[in-house]
Formats: C-alpha cells, sequence, structure tokens
C-alpha cells in the first residue's frame, strides 16, 4: 500500500470507529476508538484461531508493519500534538509553577527511569542497560489524553497548569533522555555513540534538550514577529502550521530535541503571538484549527495504538511480566510525583489531591510504543514491546476512564500557597 492509501484507510477507520463508539460505547472519543480498535483487533485473531484456513492475522500484519507507527509519530504526528497541547498553555500561569514543573519533568523523569529499569531488571532479567531503556522509553507521560480528560474535570488553575506543563516538557525530556541510553545500550542502534559513553551521553542531552529549546524559543519569535505584521487569517493559520511542521523537521535534521522545540515554540506562540500578534478573529480561527487538528490526530493515533496488537508477540510470560509492569509504571510515577512535591513543600503548600491525580493522570500513550518499535532488532525488544503496550492499553482505558473522577473528588480543594 503506499503512504496516501494508508492515510487514507486510517481515516476511514477511525471514522467508522468513533461513529460505533458515539451510538454504542459513548466513551470519550480517542479512548473508545482505541477500545473498538482493540475489540476488532482482537476478533480478528479469535477467528483465525477458531478457523485457521482464513489466516486473516497473517494479512493484516503485514500491513500493520508497513505503517510504520515509530516513524509516522516520532517524526510526524507528535510535533503537532505537542504544539497543540502546548498552544494551550499560557506562559504566565506556567511561570508560576515552573519550579514543580521543572523538578518533575528531570528529577521526576530520572527518578521514574531507574525505579522503572531497575524493576524491569528483577521482573524480566534483562541487563541494566537494557532494563534503563525500558524505563526511560515508560516514563514519558501522553499530554494529549492527560489534557483531554482532565479539561472536564473543572481542577483548580494552579494543579491544571502543572499536570499540563510536566506532561509536555517531560515528553521532550524523556526522549532526550532515552536517546542518551539507547546510545549506550546499542552502540551500533543508530542513534550514535562515542568512545566515552559518559561524556557522549552528557554531550548528547545538553545537546538535544537545550538546542531543542532555543531552536523552539527562535523559529516561535520569528513567526510570531512576521504574523505581528500580518492580518489575514489564512495566512497566519498557515504560518503556525509551517512552525509546527517544519520546525519539527528543522530539528529532527539538526539532531536537537524536535518535541522540546515543539512545545517551546507553541508556548511562544499560545501566549505572546495570541496577545500581541494576532487579531480576535485570527485567535479564533487557530484555537479552532489547532482544536481539530488535535482532535483527528488523535483519534488516528489512538486508532494506531489499538491494531498495533497484531505486532505484538504474546506468550504467558511475556504477559505475566507485563502487568507486573504496569504496577512497576505507577510506582515509578509516583516517585516522579511524589519527590519534587516533598522537596517543595517546606516552601509552598500543595492540596491534598495533588500526587494521586498526578500520578494516577500520568497516562502513558502512543510515544511509548513508537519508542519500543524504534529500538533496534534484539532478544529484549519483543518483551519490551509486549510490556509497553500493556501498560500503555492499561494506562489509557484504566486510567484514563477514571482519572477525570479521581480529580473531580479530590482536585477541588483549595491549594495552599
Amino acid at each position: 500500500m503506499t503512504a496516501l492509501q494508508i492515510a487514507a484507510l486510517l481515516i476511514v477507520l477511525a471514522a467508522a470507529f468513533g461513529a460505533v463508539n458515539y451510538f454504542v460505547l459513548k466513551l470519550p472519543s480517542s479512548i473508545g476508538i482505541l477500545v473498538v480498535a482493540l475489540f476488532a483487533s482482537v476478533a480478528v485473531m479469535g477467528l483465525d484461531a477458531a478457523l485457521p484456513m482464513i489466516d486473516m492475522t497473517s494479512a493484516i500484519r503485514s500491513e500493520v508493519m508497513e505503517i510504520e507507527f515509530s516513524e509516522a509519530l516520532l517524526e510526524g504526528m507528535l510535533g503537532l500534538l505537542l504544539f497543540a497541547g502546548a498552544l494551550h498553555v499560557k506562559l504566565s500561569d506556567l511561570r508560576d509553577q515552573w519550579r514543580v514543573v521543572l523538578l518533575m519533568a528531570t528529577i521526576g523523569v530520572g527518578l521514574s527511569t531507574v525505579i522503572a529499569g531497575v524493576g524491569f531488571m528483577w521482573i524480566a532479567g534483562a541487563p541494566l542497560l537494557i532494563a534503563l531503556v525500558f524505563g526511560a522509553l515508560i516514563s514519558p507521560t501522553d499530554p494529549v489524553a492527560v489534557l483531554g480528560v482532565l479539561r472536564e474535570a473543572a481542577l483548580p488553575k494552579t494543579l491544571e497548569t502543572k499536570i499540563a506543563g510536566e506532561s509536555l516538557f517531560n515528553d521532550g525530556v524523556g526522549y532526550v533522555v532515552f536517546l542518551v541510553l539507547v546510545g549506550i545500550a546499542f552502540p551500533s542502534g543508530g542513534h550514535g555513540a562515542a568512545e566515552d559513553p559518559l561524556a557522549g551521553a552528557a554531550l548528547l542531552f545538553a545537546q538535544e534538550a537545550a538546542g531543542g529549546a532555543v531552536l523552539g524559543c527562535v523559529l516561535g519569535w520569528l513567526t510570531f514577529r512576521v504574523m505581528r505584521r500580518i492580518d489575514d487569517y489564512s495566512l497566519e493559520v498557515l504560518l503556525t502550521l509551517a512552525l509546527a511542521f517544519g520546525g519539527y523537521e528543522l530539528a529532527v535534521y539538526l539532531h536537537v530535541s524536535a518535541p522540546i522545540m515543539a512545545v517551546c515554540a507553541g508556548l511562544l506562540i499560545g501566549d505572546i503571538g495570541t496577545r500581541h500578534g494576532m487579531s480576535a478573529q485570527t485567535r479564533d480561527y487557530v484555537d479552532a484549527f489547532w482544536k481539530l487538528i488535535d482532535e483527528i490526530l488523535n483519534a488516528v493515533l489512538f486508532l494506531m495504538i489499538g491494531v498495533e496488537v497484531f505486532a505484538v508477540a504474546f506468550s504467558l510470560d511475556a504477559v505475566i511480566a507485563g502487568a507486573l509492569s504496569i504496577a512497576l509504571a505507577l510506582a515509578a510515577r509516583l516517585a516522579a510525583v511524589a519527590v519534587p512535591v516533598l522537596l517543595l513543600r517546606p516552601f509552598r503548600g500543595f492540596s491534598r489531591g495533588t500526587i494521586p491525580i498526578m500520578t494516577w493522570g500520568g497516562l502513558k500513550g502512543g510515544i511509548s510504543v513508537a519508542l519500543a518499535l524504534s529500538l533496534p532488532d534484539g532478544d529484549w525488544k519483543p518483551l519490551i514491546l509486549t510490556c509497553t503496550y500493556m501498560v500503555v492499553v492499561f494506562s489509557i482505558i484504566v486510567q484514563g476512564l477514571t482519572v477525570g473522577r479521581l480529580a473531580m473528588r479530590l482536585g477541588r480543594e483549595p491549594e495552599m500557597v
């Protein structure tokens, strides 16, 4: 199938499964599409098991592998999704919560990587470096899923900003940590290597993280300056699309963090750009356009996660390891949230619901599956992919359907500052 045919098939299936969810399941749109896609995929595999002469699974699996989920997300969809999410986070709100966001997106990601990695080494018997790679790819949260679910919970503004900011930035930081660890664990895996692994890792981290932030701010500022001189909403919407698409690909070409670039550019345009560079009409069109892009790509992404079950090799041992990995990922997330909060608690107050809401609301998503699929082929890749897939599906369906109620119950207490 050509790329255009694959794109058309994904959009048709996303629309069809979305309609099934709307009329039958009535779940939140993206989660419902994932559930329907999973049900359809499992039904096909069950039919093949009952009637082996049909052998639909092999044909569908070959088509699923053609989609190249990892490349489609990491080098295409992710930039647009992160840019769209960052557009709706105001710098003024983020400035008040920057200490919490910074600690959770740095120390928190590091703690989560180590805890999940050491735990996976114990669960699966994997070498430490391989296990840490799993810890790094399972640490990023899905900001699109998080923001979509919590938007309906009417949280206090401060808690909403902490969750939104942390989920946006830990995606980029987690991706950089993953690249660093893969470069050490798989020297020939194509992510780069150095004669001194630690020095190379430090240089790569600085280049990716700082370079992505600088590039995002520079491109965002240049786009803002151009938009200030234009009063044409269609052209200004096109400029934001060019910034998200072109900036992301430029970051990939320059070997700096494309996710961090997308977040920084989106924050700048979403705050300074909307206040000083757009008319009221342009703001409405930009907001509506990116909300629509967000919803469409999110639907396609969750559909792709659902059909990726065909690419996962399930066995009894792998399923047991995956179930243990779910508990492990939650424990790692708890540490990633609780430690920064406890470090800052002597200097500022937090509402009682901050730790449980941010822990349970740390939904894993497509980026974790994409990173697992991008690993070089080896003995541990099938197990890592299976465990990652089980963690992501549990997170989106179980946590995604319950975190809103948890947030509404615990997150309405006034925050002490």
